[in-house]
């Protein structure tokens, strides 16, 4: 292993918070700067060591407009010298972050990154920043029409269905797993020592900040619920569709982030690394499909690191819709069992800009429960593109 291989020294996450919930009073860069704060106190780094932060959201207008990302390391107390980026890939937008960071330390530009991601649902509506109400125009000009069939996220969400013969029982179960695996998760610490608390205050009943506050210190997604109560509910996309809003992910708040930097510098600082970033990759897919980029981007990075798919211990794979995870694993042929096993976003949330982060911080803490040696990360994103990264524990 060369000096200058890329390595994860540290991860944090918030809990996830649903739509409205225990974080929703708080402005997202308060809440990225708790994760951001955490990750140095908890490493015990000079913050100074720190050259850049790559932090990724989505909805980037009102409260999460204006380079969040740099807004909360300053609103944290951190040092203005150290310089910071947000950026937005859709979905992939803070595991991006993760990959950009990688690229920053691996080609000599910085030594140390911190890659993180935010976002509040709750507080910033998805598709905000591109509504009509704004009077800015739309994001798609006529031209693109010439090229390709404009599709929502829930619609290539049912092609995929489709295309890979997967029925509504099919998401049902999974979603089901999603929701048994995370309240396994808790009930056993297996999330211990990857979150923090965070205090936030309450809400009046008129939205008005009052003086007292409560903590959240877990996941707000999960649910009890059965194939029953699941097959209850009415699909979201088309009259016989096979999502609903039990087997799909959920609109959340929440905030994560990762320590980065060469092994040469971990060592010179006396920190120990915890993963090394084996590759990363981002692919373009068909855009109308939209979602199938974790197929693209898992046979990429298997490709470029002559890997096959066992020779993966975990896979952390965005359940942005059932259909997403289910397809990637009929293509793949990867293990369903390995694969997300202490749930997913249709239990415990998908805050849009975190969950890259998010995911990363999951893998890396869940390769050192089990002593697996690799973990592979990828999700779909909006416009046809998919995020991948491999890890391998230390």
């Amino acid at each position: 292993m060369s000096e200058n291989s890329v390595v994860i020294v540290d991860a944090v996450r918030t809990p996830i918070g649903r739509r409205g919930g225990g974080l929703s009073s708080l402005h997202p860069a308060e809440v990225l700067s708790r994760v951001q704060s955490s990750l140095i106190e908890r490493s015990g780094i000079d913050p100074a060591e720190v050259d850049q932060v790559v932090g990724g959201c989505v909805s980037q207008v009102g409260e999460q407009s204006f380079n969040v990302t740099r807004t909360a390391w300053l609103a944290a107390g951190l040092p203005l010298e150290t310089a910071a980026t947000t950026i937005d890939t859709q979905c992939g937008s803070s595991q991006q972050a993760t990959n950009l960071a990688t690229s920053l330390i691996g080609s000599g530009v910085v030594d140390v990154a911190v890659a993180c991601g935010v976002e509040l649902m709750s507080r910033i509506p998805i598709g905000a920043n591109s509504s009509k109400k704004l009077g800015l125009g739309v994001p798609i000009p006529k031209s693109y029409f010439a090229q390709y069939e404009m599709t929502s996220q829930f619609e290539g969400a049912e092609r995929i269905a489709e295309k890979w013969g997967i029925t509504r029982d099919d998401t049902d179960r999974f979603g089901l797993a999603s929701q048994e695996r995370a309240a396994r998760a808790w009930a056993e610490g297996r999330f211990d020592g990857q979150w923090i608390p965070i205090e936030a205050p309450d809400l009046g009943e008129d939205g008005e900040l009052l003086d007292s506050a409560h903590v959240v210190e877990r996941d707000e997604g999960l649910r009890e619920t059965s194939l029953e109560k699941l097959a209850s509910l009415k699909p979201v996309a088309r009259d016989d569709g096979v999502h609903t809003a039990g087997n799909s992910s959920q609109i959340s708040d929440g905030a994560a982030a990762l320590l980065m930097m060469t092994e040469a510098k971990a060592a010179a600082l006396g920190l120990t690394p915890r993963a090394r970033v084996v590759d990363t990759c981002l692919v373009g897919v068909d855009p109308v499909l939209m979602l199938t980029g974790p197929i693209d981007a898992t046979a990429r990075l298997l490709d470029r690191n002559s890997m096959t798919i066992d020779d993966i211990d975990l896979f952390e794979i965005n359940e942005a819709f059932a259909s997403v995870v289910l397809a990637w694993a009929k293509e793949t042929g990867a293990d369903l069992d390995r694969t997300n096993p202490n749930g997913g976003a249709i239990a415990l949330g998908h805050p849009l800009g975190a969950t890259g982060a998010f995911l990363m911080t999951k893998s890396l803490h869940e390769l050192e429960r089990t002593e697996g040696r690799y973990g592979l990360v990828s999700m779909c994103c909006g416009g046809g593109l998919g995020t991948g990264t491999i890890i391998e524990r230390m």
